[in-house]
């Protein structure tokens, strides 16, 4: 089984998108796969076509211990897609475990009830580097970085990067960072073109040789709760994240 973050700290870069887009098509595939939305906005959520105002179970009675996490499953429409869905109260959850012993453990310790077998587990993190972001970092093994191709892409990065050593060398040394995905990509505009070399200079083999161009019709998706597949079949949003899911299955073969 396959565990993964979505992480960064900057609004905007396509995590959501990533995180729903890339579990559709892995569905699509024949694989099992968990989508757990950590993020008080619950984006994930409303992107499959969930209210969360409606919303019993979630991740917020899964972290405070009033719900075991197989309870709080909900089914989507994608065959194979499980999600288990945020709420607004989220964002009090990392308030109500400041007095919870291991509260950086609380998500892994509930997967760990989990009875149903998954290939994939994917997390779509908050915009912040808190206790949720911390909770999913102790949980899962890999990163997935996207970086929106803009000015103030690689800003704030730093501190990510030092929250994941930290996370490493304290709590999960099995975590590392297994892709960084370039965002927003216009390869006609200099600053995108410029974004991308200093991200591959980082990162090196670490990034996606796959780009997310820039297109209106993954930012519509969501209003209507659809993945880019359905929503969109011939854009290049869809064509994008197909290549995208080639690529992670593809790292299997090297593990």
């Amino acid at each position: 089984m396959r565990k993964i973050a979505v992480i960064n700290q900057k609004g905007g870069s396509g995590k959501t998108t990533t995180v729903v887009n890339t579990g559709v098509v892995l569905a699509r595939t024949g694989r099992k796969v968990l989508l757990i939305d950590l993020d008080p906005q619950a984006h994930t959520t409303i992107h499959l076509g969930l209210e969360p105002p409606s919303v019993n179970n979630s991740a917020y009675e899964v972290l405070v211990g009033k719900l075991p996490i197989q309870q709080a499953l909900a089914t989507t429409q994608e065959k194979g897609l499980f999600l288990l869905p945020s709420k607004i109260e989220l964002a009090s959850a990392e308030i109500e475990l400041v007095t919870t012993v291991g509260r950086e453990a609380v998500l892994r310790d509930a997967l760990k009830n989990l009875r149903q077998h998954f290939d994939y587990i994917i997390v779509d993190c908050p915009p912040s580097l808190g206790l949720l972001t911390l909770n999913a970092l102790t949980a899962m093994r890999e990163v997935l970085i996207p970086i929106q191709a803009e000015f103030f892409a690689l800003e704030g990065l730093t501190k990510l990067l030092q929250t994941i050593e930290i996370v490493q060398q304290r709590i999960n040394r099995d975590l590392a960072i297994t892709g960084v995905l370039i965002t927003m990509y216009d390869e006609r505009k200099n600053i995108c073109r410029d974004v991308a070399r200093k991200v591959k200079e980082h990162f090196k083999d670490k990034v996606f040789r796959t780009r997310i161009r820039e297109n209106v019709r993954l930012a519509e998706a969501p209003s209507f709760g659809k993945a880019i597949l359905d929503f969109a079949p011939s854009s290049h949003g869809s064509e994008d994240y197909q290549k995208l899911t080639r690529e992670i299955i593809r790292q299997e073969e090297h593990v």
